[in-house]
């Protein structure tokens, strides 16, 4: 068998562990980037205890989750950023997310969190917003953003460590194709900073069991006020 081969299959056995029912369940509930129980996803998968075993040992098999052990607790997450581009990216064939997930697809397309970045109208108008004030520069060949000379002094008055995003051992910034707005939000060491810096700032807060957002009032005088995103 050569490569080629042996790459299909590898899609053909991933396409078949997202497409069962109540594993993509599972999945796109741990599309939020919190880590939840066997149980709790059972729950939401509507499927019994032994089942969703089941189904959670194909996924982690498949590096479509992982898991993690806090004394007697099992938690299991999506296996990374990667998992999540394209769970979102079977969105945008779709044109809608899941009907099983655990929001009203309008507030889904307003914000919600996308593993550990922001997606939605408002992440795509604040992507809008950072390029055309020279806050970002896309690199050629859809390679990136690169922050500005420009920008930089405002993403760390913003309260964004640029340094720290750097770092990480993943890409700085990209764009991701939104399922909701068909244009890119920003993903990435960058794209996750933003969004923790925008709930510390309480201007979005997360919602109990959905990965829907909330602009909150002060959320929504800023990003009128700053990037006249409304």
């Amino acid at each position: 068998m050569d490569v080629e081969e042996r790459a299909d299959l590898g899609a053909a056995r991933i396409a078949a562990a997202i497409g069962e029912p109540a594993r993509a369940r599972m999945l796109y509930a741990l599309m939020d980037g919190r880590a939840r129980t066997a149980t709790e996803l059972a729950v939401l998968a509507d499927v019994g205890p032994p089942t969703a075993s089941i189904h959670l040992r194909r996924l982690a098999a498949d590096r479509l989750v992982t898991l993690a052990a806090d004394g007697r607790h099992r938690y299991f997450r999506l296996a990374g950023e990667p998992v999540a581009r394209v769970l979102e990216g079977l969105n945008v064939l779709a044109g809608a997310p899941p009907a099983f997930e655990p929001s009203t697809p309008h507030r889904l397309r307003i914000a919600r969190s996308c593993y550990d970045h922001l997606a939605g109208t408002v992440a795509v108008a604040l992507c809008d917003r950072f390029v055309a004030t020279g806050w970002l520069r896309p690199l050629p060949r859809e390679r990136g953003f690169a922050v500005t000379a420009t920008g930089a002094p405002l993403f760390a008055a913003l309260g964004i460590d640029l340094k720290r995003a750097r770092q990480q051992r993943r890409r700085f910034a990209f764009p991701c194709m939104d399922w909701s707005e068909r244009r890119p939000h920003i993903v990435g060491a960058l794209g996750a900073a933003l969004l923790e810096t925008l709930q510390r700032k309480r201007w979005l807060a997360r919602d109990d069991d959905s990965r829907a957002l909330t602009i909150t009032a002060l959320g929504a005088r800023e990003l009128r006020a700053r990037w006249d995103v409304r």
